[in-house]
């Protein structure tokens, strides 16, 4: 007998930026639909009006399409599913489920429908996975307690409920549930940090769906973000980092995308001022072997540069002090080539007062 296609949902609620143990369980959907030739459904999970956020569905669809999160089918949202919410109710009522006075429904002492008629999260939940064709149910361990409550709500609907993966919970570094006191708990928090798409996404990739809960490694992320700079295109790195063009190689050793942002910042709109006299042997140095020089220096040629500056016993701290105003940045190389002959002798001047 054939079996059907994988069928796998994401179901966020719209409360803002999506929180990054809830990014681990989009991953892990969209990873497993991948894995099985499946679909990914995305639900937006808003019956709970206080709940949600002007915008915050929005935002979550902005998180996960920088992630590259993509799905097959949705939003589906259940704001929008009355119908087939009143249909299930009824299912329910001849399932074993009983109404209130109220005008409410429960079954076994679960509330299926409120006084004023709308489903409850535990209903709409069982209604969707069903009528959506669902086939196999990943979340996080925190929903644990759910299952034996949706399997009665799905039994009183005539059905069963999907094969339920509960994984890992992503803590903090107190051993609790990630959340806003840790600091970084969303993928904004990353996004602002400069934290490449591709490094996060990587990361959670890594995770896939942990037995156990984990704690965030941020060093990890850390490390994983140098590579995805290093890896980015010429134009896309630039542009991340609001650089010009012919700017990406003295932006490959930044750790965030603000920090080459900051280094093109260095190396563009530099804050200049004189070095004082013990600057002026490395820097009389420095203009006469650039003033010789073609007007763009290669990569060949600025390291040749560099090394015949040390050579001479030139401090290689003022010659970037003078091209830079900063003390430690790019690769002194790569501002060397950056840089026209007169723009690093205009500079030289001002070092030399």
């Amino acid at each position: 007998m054939p079996t059907s296609p994988v069928r796998v949902r994401f179901a966020p609620s719209p409360t803002g930026s999506l929180h990054l143990g809830n990014a681990l369980t989009a991953v892990a959907n969209r990873d497993f639909a991948d894995s099985h030739g499946g679909a990914l459904v995305l639900r937006i999970d808003d019956t709970d009006a206080e709940r949600a956020l002007a915008g915050g569905e929005e935002a979550l669809l902005v998180d996960l399409e920088w992630l590259g999160i993509h799905w097959d089918e949705g939003p589906v949202r259940q704001s929008e599913q009355g119908d087939r919410y009143a249909e299930a109710a009824a299912r329910a009522l001849g399932g074993g489920a009983v109404g209130d006075a109220d005008g409410s429904i429960r079954l076994d002492g679960i509330t299926l429908v409120r006084s004023d008629g709308t489903a409850t999260y535990q209903l709409a939940s069982v209604a969707d996975d069903l009528a959506l064709g669902i086939t196999h149910i990943i979340r996080g361990s925190d929903h644990r307690p759910n299952e034996v409550v949706q399997q009665r709500i799905a039994r009183a609907l005539g059905a069963e409920l999907p094969p339920v993966v509960h994984h890992g919970l992503l803590l903090g570094k107190d051993g609790k549930k990630l959340s806003k006191r840790h600091g970084h708990a969303s993928v904004a928090d990353f996004r602002e940090e400069g934290i490449p798409a591709p490094a996060l996404r990587a990361y959670l990739d890594e995770l896939g769906m942990p037995e156990h809960d984990v704690m965030l490694d941020e060093s990890r992320i850390g490390r994983l973000a140098i590579d995805a700079i290093a890896a980015l295109p010429d134009e896309e790195l630039e542009a991340a980092a609001e650089a010009p063009a012919g700017l990406a190689r003295a932006l490959r050793g930044a750790r965030t995308l603000v920090e080459a942002g900051e280094i093109a910042a260095q190396i563009t709109s530099p804050v200049l001022r004189p070095l004082g006299d013990e600057a002026r042997p490395t820097l009389e140095r420095l203009a006469e072997l650039r003033v010789r020089g073609a007007d763009r220096l290669d990569e060949v040629g600025a390291r040749e540069l560099v090394r015949e500056v040390k050579a001479v016993g030139g401090n290689l701290r003022t010659v970037r002090a003078a091209l830079t105003g900063a003390e430690r940045g790019a690769e002194l190389w790569t501002v060397v080539a950056f840089l026209s002959r007169d723009e690093t002798l205009a500079r030289i001047a001002v070092a030399l007062g």
